[in-house]
């Protein structure tokens, strides 16, 4: 494995670009297109009242599989950082170009964001700025520089140091008005700092999920995806990625549930123990996935990530579009989603079932443009 003590040359680019000849990963980019159709299968159930507590983020403490998907894609984005950035260096892209792009990029995400916050009223006065893509933007451009001007061992130091000073903050210093350390709802310094900085409005009213001091353990979720990224352009064989990968993935987890009896797993708070535990599920796919995919070359059935993938956030967006038609209008008083779900449950299905099997289907319904795009060449990216 190539190992420098300082941020990356671009000589050194060229020799890990040569090689590795930079072959794209179909288990990376399978992965990343995977997750959004989890993201949106999550996000748009056939009625909010019927879920499977699985696929319902958790109430506070604790983890469930719609609490991983964020994090997931955030450790994806990082391992893509390291592909992108690392093949533009070794092309000889000056590093001010790079941060241009890295901003102005950054800054397209954070206003598709915004604009999706305000659909469909437009009420400014109660405008929301905080939000998953918003979130996804300031992630990448922090990440992206973090990667131009360091190396892995400062990129590992730094994901560590973030996270015990985050779990510092949280643990020792008292909610102001309170007195005393807190982590309840809306009680704790990650709130406090939102009601004192955070403007427009918040999505639980005093307190929100995409907090702004949050963003600092999310960027490590990013971090550790970039390490994982550096490894699969290292020259060790591809077994022995799959197993640094996996047993990173298990020390992670470990570690995670461990630190977690002490600073439970939360994902509105984004805890240490939160990333950790995520970081090592998403270590441990991604091994599997690379192993299976890449080694042993079975791809059947890796399509449809790869599709969803090219054009990842654009699909993202336009499924909050879709939704508008979907959940949002009325087909003689009532939203196609309640629609569906009503004559489904009447016809005797489980509620849960029915609203599983509408989030599918319009899972399949942004596949249609996704797949039109891919087969036209057409990427766009944000």
């Amino acid at each position: 494995m190539i190992i420098h003590d300082s941020p990356l040359t671009i000589h050194d680019y060229k020799q890990t670009a040569m090689i590795n000849q930079t072959k794209r990963l179909i288990s990376l980019d399978a992965l990343r297109g995977f997750t959004i159709a989890a993201m949106i299968v999550v996000n748009y159930p056939g009625s909010e009242d019927s879920v499977y507590f699985t696929l319902r983020h958790t109430v506070w403490n604790g983890l469930s599989f719609t609490d991983q998907v964020a994090p997931y894609f955030l450790y994806f984005v990082g391992a893509s950082i390291v592909f992108a950035y690392s093949k533009r260096l070794a092309e000889g892209t000056p590093r001010g170009t790079l941060y241009k792009k890295i901003f102005f990029r950054s800054l397209k995400i954070f206003a598709v964001g915004t604009f999706l916050n305000l659909l469909p009223y437009f009420d400014f006065q109660n405008m929301r700025w905080t939000g998953t893509l918003q979130r996804i933007a300031i992630v990448f451009f922090i990440s992206a520089i973090i990667y131009l001007n360091t190396n892995w061992k400062q990129q590992a130091w730094i994901a560590a140091i973030l996270l015990i000073a985050y779990w510092l903050a949280l643990t020792c210093i008292p909610t102001p008005g309170v007195g005393k350390v807190m982590l309840e709802p809306g009680v704790n310094i990650v709130a406090w700092i939102d009601t004192k900085f955070l403007p427009g409005k918040m999505w639980r009213g005093t307190w929100d999920p995409e907090s702004i001091l949050t963003n600092i353990p999310s960027v490590v979720s990013c971090i550790t995806g970039m390490l994982a990224g550096r490894l699969m352009l290292s020259d060790k064989t591809p077994n022995e990625k799959v197993n640094y990968l996996m047993t990173a993935g298990v020390f992670l987890a470990l570690a995670g549930y461990f630190w977690g009896l002490a600073f439970p797993l939360n994902e509105n708070l984004w805890t240490s123990s939160f990333v950790l535990v995520t970081s090592g599920f998403a270590s441990l796919l991604f091994g599997a996935f690379y192993f299976l995919v890449d080694i042993k070359g079975k791809t059947w059935g890796t399509k449809p990530g790869i599709i969803f993938g090219a054009n990842a956030i654009a699909i993202y967006f336009l499924a909050e579009m879709w939704a508008l038609i979907f959940y949002e209008a009325k087909f003689g008083s009532v939203s196609l989603n309640t629609r569906f779900v009503d004559a489904l449950s009447n016809a005797g299905a489980d509620p849960k079932f029915a609203s599983l099997l509408y989030a599918l289907l319009f899972v399949g319904l942004n596949f249609i443009p996704a797949w039109i795009l891919y087969k036209k060449k057409i990427f766009i990216k944000l």
